[in-house]
């Protein structure tokens, strides 16, 4: 059975590196807080670190200055022996401990000609949330220039029984460790496995049988859509200079993810709030009401949307479906009319009123998406709007941890 799953010869930090300072959070975290990205900076230093490898959303305008040092470093990385392989053909067991309890996962690679994020995709990995298409081409740069890829794709599997996962934690003592340690800046604790031989091969039998009752839907992208697009936008346009014999086996074709069940209790959604900046209030609120009632949709007050300024002020919307259907259309085309305005995406309710502290600012907080009925909902309808639900608060999403070769 095809279910787009491969092992990889995964990289690590050299022994004695101090992997505290080595491993980053997820570039796409923190971009409206640039100080948590200079605190991550100055903790480093001069020390090896994913951070020298990545380039954090939050300086994405500093991107082509930055983007020669990044594929350098690699380079010297590799060069210097600070990457060295870690598992040859294989897995990595993880499980991360942050506030919500432990996450287990397993870093695999998939093989992108199963992945499709436009759309009504029936393809066996799909996004969860619409792809942003102008966010695609930066990261591509990176990637196509680079000769390693760091993951922070989290990829969801719906699988209630545990059964690809739950058996490789039961027996993790009988694996061989890779890694344990603290994670900087509140990320919790990481520990990691090497998952190879015969343990990888039931991995394979356990996805299969996965696969047989997944009604065509296997892998749903949860953290890292953009990073997984421009990972296929990259293997597309080498695609084209291959014989079929050659792609085959590119390493560029396959990308590294980590796999998480949906069902683990310590994955917790949580909704993504929308800030906004150099607007007027209680004009947007009005143009949002009469974009309702055009809609259908001005179903009175209720607690399904929250949007309040920086005066204290507060409204509050009722919603027969997910506010976002209707709340990212009107903001859209609010923004296009107003290109002094900004919008952003934030992580928590604290963090969202803390930035939303000015006359001319405001914020959105909608409900959360319950996550046991994401892979029914992507199937009937496909992809939610984007930016729908965050997979946890920022420093529990995944850190650059492994490396591999693409090149």
């Amino acid at each position: 059975m095809n279910n787009a799953l491969h092992t990889a010869r995964i990289l690590l930090p050299r022994p004695g590196t101090d992997l505290t300072r080595w491993a980053v959070v997820a570039c796409d975290q923190f971009t409206a807080q640039p100080d948590y990205w200079r605190r991550a900076e100055a903790l480093v230093g001069e020390a090896p670190s994913a951070l020298r490898l990545i380039l954090p959303e939050a300086w994405l305008e500093e991107g082509e200055r930055r983007l020669p040092a990044i594929h350098r470093t690699m380079g010297e990385y590799l060069e210097q022996g600070i990457l060295v392989p870690a598992v040859a053909d294989g897995f990595v067991l993880t499980e991360r401990t942050t506030p919500a309890g432990v996450r287990p996962g397993l870093l695999a690679a998939l093989d992108l000609e199963a992945y499709d994020f436009n759309r009504g995709s029936k393809s066996l990995i799909r996004a969860t949330e619409g792809t942003v298409l102008e966010r695609v081409p930066p990261r591509a740069r990176i990637r196509a220039g680079a000769p390693v890829e760091l993951p922070h794709v989290m990829m969801l599997i719906d699988d209630p029984e545990d059964t690809v996962i739950g058996p490789l934690t039961a027996r993790r003592d009988s694996l061989r460790p890779l890694y344990d340690f603290e994670l900087m800046l509140g990320g919790g604790h990481l520990k990691g496995w090497a998952v190879e031989g015969a343990d990888a091969a039931g991995v394979f039998d356990a996805v299969d049988a996965l696969a047989a009752r997944a009604d065509g839907l296997l892998y749903a992208v949860g953290d890292g859509n953009h990073s997984l697009a421009a990972a296929r936008q990259c293997w597309l346009d080498i695609r084209r200079t291959l014989t079929p014999e050659q792609r085959e086996d590119h390493p560029a074709r396959y990308a590294l993810v980590e796999l998480v069940n949906l069902a683990c209790p310590a994955l917790v959604f949580e909704p993504i709030h929308r800030a906004l900046f150099g607007v007027e209030p209680e004009a947007l609120i009005a143009e949002y009401r009469a974009y309702l009632a055009e809609n259908g949709a001005d179903e009175g007050e209720g607690d399904d949307l929250v949007a309040f300024d920086g005066a204290g002020r507060e409204w509050r919307f009722k919603s027969a479906q997910h506010p976002l259907r209707l709340l990212q259309g009107f903001l859209d085309g609010y923004m296009a009319r107003r290109p002094a305005a900004r919008i952003d995406y934030i992580h928590g309710a604290d963090a969202l009123r803390g930035l939303v502290d000015r006359p001319d600012a405001m914020g959105f907080m909608p409900w959360a998406f319950a996550k046991e009925e994401l892979f029914g909902y992507i199937r009937r309808f496909g992809a939610l709007p984007r930016k729908t639900f965050s997979m946890g608060e920022a420093t529990e999403k995944r850190y650059y941890m492994e490396a591999r070769m693409i090149q």
